[in-house]
């Protein structure tokens, strides 16, 4: 029994080796549909979201032709953390000065005073703004449910006013703003579906990946019918010497 059971392994290693010197086809098994699923890196996480056939619910077009391309089933954003803070001050004037050598009493000034807030900045190339608002567009409907906030794909928001000011004697006048800003904290999930193998395809196992994002805005106010939102924030005036 053991000799004919040595024997017989031989001669299927020999027909292994005679295929493979005259040039027959070996017949291999493919990779099994349970193999780990591939490192990615957060980058290309978000190119396959933004190649989905679904984003956040809604479909959308690769425009690559007439077949679609896509490399991922969906991507959603999943919100997990929003927070209201101050941004950086912003000089929003000119300078008014009464700093002439005879002044005696201050001068009355009319300023008007102007400051643009970028709207929606976030953690990856591939949620800046572009054509259509890139994945921003996609954003709008997660940023749109909490109040004062204005659409994403909006390039910038501004604030502004005209105000009568006091400028005492040896002193500079102008403008500061500080806009109130808002701060959403998630992650994008990528899901590429399971699917059953055929007689010419492996079966592929789902597979879900997720990058993290912190998209950041101006709070905005609301303003007349069919314009944009108008910054929120605080204005003050601010002297120093001459």
């Amino acid at each position: 029994m053991g000799k004919r059971a040595l024997k017989s392994t031989k001669v299927r290693l020999v027909a292994v080796v005679s295929a493979l010197a005259t040039g027959a086809a070996v017949i291999t098994l493919l990779p099994s549909a349970n193999a780990a699923q591939p490192e990615k890196t957060p980058d290309e996480i978000m190119r396959m979201c933004q190649k989905a056939k679904v984003v956040d619910g809604k479909e959308q077009k690769t425009g690559s032709g007439v077949q679609d391309v896509f490399l991922a089933d969906s991507c959603d954003f999943v919100e997990t953390k929003f927070e209201t803070f101050e941004g950086p001050k912003e000089k929003s004037s000119i300078d008014f000065p009464n700093c002439e050598p005879n002044a005696t009493e201050p001068a009355q000034v009319s300023i008007t005073w102007k400051a643009a807030v970028a709207q929606g900045e976030g953690k990856y190339t591939a949620t800046q703004q572009g054509a259509g608002g890139g994945l921003f567009g996609f954003l709008s409907g997660a940023w749109l449910k909490h109040k004062g906030t204005t659409d994403l794909t909006i390039k910038s928001v501004e604030a502004g006013d005209t105000e009568t000011r006091d400028v005492p004697v040896g002193k500079v006048l102008h403008m500061e703003f500080t806009p109130k800003l808002q701060r959403m904290t998630g992650e994008w999930r990528v899901k590429i579906n399971a699917k059953p193998g055929s007689t010419t395809t492996n079966p592929v196992k789902e597979q879900n990946y997720s990058a993290p994002d912190v998209v950041e805005g101006p709070v905005v106010l609301d303003s007349a019918a069919g314009a944009p939102g108008i910054a929120d924030g605080t204005s003050k005036p601010v002297l120093t010497d001459c």
